[in-house]
């Protein structure tokens, strides 16, 4: 039932979100584009899970800062020998009949309708292209048809005080909800708890009744959204609304950590701690679990290599996670994630850090809890993390909690 599932069914991936949250990191790409465990970029985790779940004609929604985006779209996804067409990535600014920008999550989809009506879809799953988590896409979609759903809804158990940053449901015995709160000051806690159900901003529709509602909806609101508008309107109307506990979805090879792992890297300090959590012995978000792969594109690049064995001037990579193409060179990194072709050079020291890709570290460099963006090359004894003061005069972002973030140097 599972395969007949996914044939009958289309996916559309909002990645057109702007992420002023994760700024600097942002300024010139879209949150969906963002680089995460160092070969990765955050809307491989959906792609992988649609292509992983069998699901093959995705439709991907580009907005903010789309050229990078698509050009990774176009160099991993697009050319794999086999995919055909798989997923397909389309802009307003060139694609939409009204060349005009998406007003809301549900204007996105209202404007690429066309696609859906053409389709013979049964199904249509709508997912967000900016999370970090593992799924069987096949589970929910089986779910929604089991219930007869109208609309389903993937929901993770989230700390009450975290809730208010998302849509909060509140359920019946059945899973059907009963009510919807986009951003609640108060979230309603599950009983007998702190935790709230809170919606990860993905939906499964029948076709025929996305269509119907977004035609409707359309006609009051002209920002559509589907937390503030769309699942509200469903609710009053009385349709069949379902809520899919994310915590119930098993992967082949999962670990006992993983389960129910979701992220929403929605602030710098967020997306640096999801990043450190892949560098546990035992990590939540297992990259090494061959039998729902998290794929990219792999490039050409030669292994990670590490130069010299001298007491002062050693190459070494502790507990890190490090890229291909990249060398370190008589330097320590310590519980870090390198990204492709980067280089340390010697006498330096790297500790609880994030490098993109072709990131230069100098000589006699003292690096601690700093994200390091594409292609900035760090001066001969740069100290970056142990004096805020300086960090913020040499315009580094710097979050509370001491996370020093190092922009982009190329133009």
């Amino acid at each position: 039932m599972h395969s007949d599932i996914c044939r009958n069914t289309i996916a559309m991936v909002l990645a057109g979100g702007k992420g002023d949250s994760l700024s600097p990191l942002t300024s010139r790409r879209a949150k969906a584009s963002v680089p995460f465990g160092g070969k990765y970029k955050i809307i491989d985790f959906v792609l992988s899970n649609m292509f992983n779940s069998g699901i093959n004609k995705v439709y991907i929604l580009t907005q903010y800062r789309a050229y990078s985006l698509i050009k990774h779209i176009r160099e991993s996804w697009g050319k794999w020998t086999g995919l055909g067409e798989f997923c397909v990535a389309i802009s307003p600014e060139t694609s939409s009949e009204g060349e005009e920008w998406f007003k809301g999550t549900a204007d996105a989809i209202l404007q690429y309708l066309r696609f859906v009506e053409s389709s013979d879809a049964a199904y249509v799953a709508i997912f967000g292209g900016d999370h970090i988590y593992k799924m069987d896409i096949r589970q929910m979609i089986n779910f929604h048809s089991t219930n007869n759903a109208d609309i389903t809804i993937a929901v993770s158990e989230v700390q009450a005080e975290e809730a208010k940053r998302f849509g909060v449901l509140s359920l019946d015995s059945d899973s059907r909800v009963t009510a919807f709160a986009e951003k609640p000051a108060n979230p309603e806690a599950i009983s007998g708890g702190n935790s709230c159900f809170a919606s990860m901003g993905n939906y499964i529709f029948p076709t025929k009744k996305l269509i119907e509602v977004l035609q409707e909806c359309k006609k009051q609101h002209e920002n559509l959204d589907f937390g503030k508008h769309v699942i509200p309107a469903m609710l009053a109307r009385g349709d069949r609304v379902f809520a899919y506990n994310f915590n119930d979805n098993v992967i082949p090879g999962m670990t006992i950590e993983e389960r129910g792992y979701w992220k929403d890297v929605a602030t710098i300090d967020s997306y640096y701690e999801t990043n450190m959590d892949l560098i546990h012995v035992s990590p939540e978000l297992n990259l090494y679990n061959y039998k729902w792969p998290i794929l990219t594109n792999q490039g050409n690049l030669p292994p990670a290599k590490t130069n010299f064995d001298e007491d002062r001037r050693r190459g070494q990579n502790l507990n890190s996670y490090v890229c291909g193409g990249c060398m370190t060179s008589g330097s320590t990194v310590n519980r870090s994630i390198i990204g492709p072709r980067s280089k340390i050079h010697s006498y330096s020291l790297v500790e609880d850090s994030i490098l993109f890709e072709k990131v230069t570290i100098g000589r006699h460099v003292k690096i601690r809890k700093a994200i390091i963006d594409k292609n900035v090359v760090i001066p001969n004894g740069a100290v970056i993390g142990y004096d805020r003061e300086d960090d913020l005069r040499k315009g580094y972002t710097v979050t509370p909690s001491g996370i020093v973030v190092v922009p982009r140097g190329d133009k």
